[in-house]
């Protein structure tokens, strides 16, 4: 449900979201724009900046091995 709404606030690049104490969100490209563009998710839907504050950290996803 999250993954839909964010792309249809045009976020298509999300490929994943996991939603628990922590957000965990999956991006497909590189990191050159990872930064501006969770910043972007976070106002726009997944912090409420009245009562709450959010930080990231942005991280490699390692590589597929042979036959996955």
């Amino acid at each position: 449900m999250v993954r839909t709404a964010l792309h249809t606030l045009g976020f298509d690049e999300v490929s994943d979201v996991r939603v628990g104490r922590y957000l965990a969100v999956t991006l497909a490209g590189g990191r050159e724009h990872a930064a501006a563009r969770v910043t972007a998710m976070c106002e726009r839907l997944l912090c409420n900046g009245v009562i709450e504050d959010y930080r990231f950290s942005l991280r490699d996803e390692p590589a597929a091995g042979p036959g996955e």
